[in-house]
């Protein structure tokens, strides 16, 4: 096993801007930026946008917000600078060029002219490109150089032998060269692939730990001769599991878009879909660094700091995991159970604006801590708390179905509130507390349940069947506007029950 870098460490997540974030791709950065500040290095973003065909415009900016969002902060990159930039590979392609060539003229790589229709015809008899130009002579190659041929430049990979590799995650892992081709690292058209260009970057920006997908473990031989014939040290690699399904069946696949699981619950993939559904930030963190890592003592709660004080790569689990998405659900209402009550104010107000309410501030103060228990999402605002700040003089009344609670009947329930309506009128203070004890008195003098009690006053003025508590709903509400509403339903109750 490779044993720590004696270099200072130096890891970074390098992207092809190809559109939104993939919540995949976020946790390979993520456990990259966890592994460089535990060990006090250096973070870089990367963007690898050789593929031009794959370049979708405005992709950086999306990276760097989810990075943002989430507060993966950056050292070095596009947008921050640092001494070994350009960080746009495309800005790169001299050098890339540079060590294509020294690859060839130290006989480690080498000109190939295969045309698209000699490698349709070579995969059709069954295998991929059969090294033709591999050994042709220096006059051969320059004599269809001078014909003006397009062509290509490719690694000469060994023939025969293995390739041993170390992968912090799995150990030592060992290849039969003979299985490998001789991979296009320049493309006719100047630009390089991936095989040349990340190596050649990560050793200029002196980059000593990779860590990518599982994917990218059959390249791992192809990338390990390209470092040893270019003669450079290289970085230590990881290798990281992929994410499953949430039923644990295949891979979780780079979708364009969120998508419904077997129980028709919404599964988001992109970082944009996160936070469109309302989940903390922090919540997410926590969520995809518990995926294939343990933060141990059986904590599945801990911040960004305490997990930064423990990460190491060696300690993700080798295995593919499943996505455990209901997970996030939990582990975001405790994040915002655990949330500062003005910061989390400043979160639900555009919500609830961007719903059509007007938000009051103060009143918003005082609905939040009745709110936090109860919210799986910060979206789930609306439905449990927009009445608070809707119209109240367009407040109607709600039907009957929501009015009457269950093993209760619309003559139960009218009597319920009519007898409500004087107690609470003659409180002189209109706390929740006080609200409470006079409420359960009166069920228990007339023999209902406090639940029937309850209930029925909180539909009568929420007009829901879901709510903040009753009473300290009401006490926001205050004590006209609650035995307004409770009138109200009376009148919903039919005329002959007011």
């Amino acid at each position: 096993m490779n044993q720590p870098s004696a270099r200072p460490v130096r890891t970074r997540y390098a992207p092809s801007p190809t559109g939104p974030q993939h919540i995949g791709g976020i946790r390979s950065a993520l456990f990259a930026w966890l592994y460089a500040r535990r060990h006090g290095g250096q973070f870089i973003l990367r963007i690898e946008d050789t593929d031009r065909k794959r370049t979708v415009p405005g992709s950086v900016e999306m990276i760097l917000e989810a990075f943002d969002w989430l507060g993966i902060d950056i050292d070095e990159g596009p947008r921050e600078g640092g001494a070994f930039g350009p960080y746009v590979q495309s800005e790169r392609l001299e050098l890339y060029q540079t060590w294509a060539k020294w690859l060839v003229e130290n006989g480690c790589a080498y000109k190939c002219f295969a045309t698209a229709e000699e490698l349709a015809e070579m995969r059709k008899v069954g295998g991929g490109y059969d090294r033709r130009y591999r050994d042709i002579s220096a006059a051969a190659t320059a004599d269809l150089e001078a014909q003006g041929l397009p062509y290509v430049i490719r690694f000469k990979m060994p023939l025969t032998g293995v390739t041993v590799g170390e992968d912090l995650i799995r150990g030592e892992v060992e290849f039969a060269n003979e299985q490998l081709q001789d991979a296009v690292l320049l493309k006719s058209d100047g630009y390089p692939t991936y095989h040349l260009a990340h190596i050649v970057d990560d050793y200029h920006m002196r980059i000593t730990h990779v860590t990518r997908a599982i994917e990218w473990l059959p390249s791992f031989p192809l990338h390990i001769q390209i470092w040893n014939a270019l003669g450079w040290e290289k970085p230590q690699f990881a290798h990281l599991p992929v994410l499953l399904n949430p039923n644990g069946k295949g891979k979780l696949s780079k979708r364009k878009e969120q998508f419904a699981d077997a129980d028709g619950k919404s599964v988001p993939v992109l970082v944009h879909e996160f936070m469109e559904a309302g989940y903390l930030p922090a919540a997410v963190l926590n969520f995809l660094t518990n995926i294939g890592w343990n933060y141990g003592d059986n904590e599945e709660i801990f911040s960004t700091a305490q997990a930064i004080e423990r990460f190491e790569l060696k300690d993700v689990n080798p295995a593919n995991s499943a996505y455990p998405i209901a997970k996030l659900d939990w582990l975001n209402s405790q994040y915002i159970q655990r949330a500062d009550v003005a910061a989390l104010c400043q979160l639900l107000k555009p919500i609830l604006e961007q719903a059509g309410f007007s938000v009051d501030g103060a009143r918003l103060r005082r609905v939040v801590p009745l709110l936090q228990v109860r919210l799986k999402s910060l979206h789930d605002v609306v439905p449990m708390a927009g009445f608070f700040f809707a119209d109240w003089a367009a407040f109607e009344a709600p039907s009957p179905e929501i009015l009457i609670q269950r093993k209760m009947d619309r003559e139960g329930t009218a009597d319920i509130l009519r007898g409500s309506i004087p107690l609470l009128r003659q409180l002189e203070s209109f706390e929740a507390e006080i609200q409470h004890a006079a409420m359960s008195e009166y069920a228990k003098a007339t023999g209902y349940k406090n639940g029937q009690v309850f209930g029925s006053l909180r539909a009568a003025v929420t007009g829901q069947k879901v709510s903040p508590p009753t009473f300290e709903t009401m006490e926001v509400l205050g004590k006209e506007e609650s035995i307004r509403r409770i009138e109200l339903a009376l009148r919903s109750l039919g005329n002959d029950c007011a």
